[in-house]
């Protein structure tokens, strides 16, 4: 279903469950040190948004999917900005992470002169570079969420991914230190190729080798939950003693449903790198023992806002994100839920108009 609203009336609607969101409050960010380096320090930050956009731009932005909850939580975010600012957009999905063919058409797409500016989540970490620094003469374009190769990129509002594997690797680490009994991860990293999975891979075997975890399965796969599902079968066939599954938001979904219909849920631990609505009631109910967030929805509004400073001359910080929490039933705060997770009635907005001048 595709939803088109103008931002006065998406405003309107959205803005009575997240009143507060919309008021320019600072925004709790890590700014890295050195622009579109991870590995450099992070500085935090009281991120002031503008007030306003100072015309009613219009962007193009490209999602890899919208098949799972962490991309609707990116659209949320984006809705709530771009409403507030009183810019547009619309939103072309790849449909996943194997269609870079379909991205790329959908990036050329983004060079029309209808667009102000590009905010790109690529499906691939250099596999656009081409048509970005081709597009990037005409216009600003800013990654979110994905990382991707930096030639071309005007800014980035993205977190470490290396770091969101590492945390969740801590997490297990801490769990079972070095000396404590051996315990076995079946590992899902994700969609092999795209521009997230090998840094959140890096982070989390690092954070795991001081620990007596041992990876005895690693197995890619796109994060359509139907595949997901497919994954966690094979691991449980051939495996059925495994004692931790760890990997994306909806391997840690599908997990708790066949665990469930195994009767293995106390037996089996599940860990997921990243919070969605469905990981998120597992761990309030104790299905799922832990998730990293990085607050896609915090993500999403940090997008928009840099592409406005772009346009407008006020971009002073190209790279940015907000800080990473590992969500647990002891730490899901309603802060941490608000900057990580659209509200339950929220449909996905496809295209916003701008407000007028």
């Amino acid at each position: 279903m595709s939803i088109r609203l103008s931002a006065a009336f998406a405003l309107g609607i959205t803005g009575l469950a997240c009143g507060a969101l919309f008021a320019a409050e600072p925004l709790e960010l890590e700014v890295r040190s050195v622009p579109f380096d991870d590995t450099s320090p992070a500085i935090k930050t009281n991120y002031i948004p503008l007030l306003h956009a100072n015309k009613p731009w219009r962007f193009c932005v490209l999602y890899p999917h919208l098949k799972d909850a962490y991309w609707l939580s990116v659209n949320h975010g984006m809705v709530q900005e771009a409403s507030r600012l009183g810019v547009g957009f619309d939103i072309f999905e790849a449909g996943g992470y194997p269609n870079l063919a379909r991205q790329i058409e959908q990036l050329k797409g983004c060079a029309s002169d209808e667009f102000d500016a590009v905010i790109l989540g690529t499906v691939s970490y250099d596999g656009l570079t081409p048509v970005v620094q081709e597009i990037s003469r005409l216009k600003p374009i800013i990654a979110v969420v994905n990382d991707i190769a930096t030639t071309g990129i005007t800014a980035k509002a993205s977190v470490p991914w290396t770091e969101m594997g590492a945390a969740a690797g801590r997490f297990i680490a801490q769990r079972h230190p070095p000396g404590s009994p051996p315990v076995t991860i079946a590992w899902f990293p994700g969609p092999k190729g795209a521009g997230w999975v090998s840094f959140v891979e890096a982070g989390f075997k690092e954070a795991i080798a001081n620990s007596s975890g041992e990876i005895v399965m690693t197995l890619f796969g796109d994060t359509g939950l139907e595949q997901q599902v497919l994954l966690v079968e094979e691991v449980l066939e051939s495996m059925p003693d495994v004692d931790y599954l760890v990997g994306s938001g909806p391997m840690a979904e599908a997990a708790v449903s066949i665990l469930r219909a195994r009767g293995a849920s106390d037996d089996i631990k599940v860990v997921s790198t990243y919070l969605s609505h469905a990981v998120y009631r597992g761990v309030k109910r104790g299905r799922i023992l832990a998730a990293p967030t990085d607050s896609p929805v915090v993500q999403g509004r940090l997008a928009i806002e840099m592409a406005v400073r772009a346009l407008e001359g006020t971009l002073e910080i190209q790279h940015a994100g907000p800080p990473i929490w590992v969500v647990t039933p002891e730490t899901a705060t309603q802060e941490v839920i608000d900057g990580s997770l659209a509200p339950a009635s929220f449909i996905p907005v496809f295209s916003l108009l701008p407000l007028a001048p």
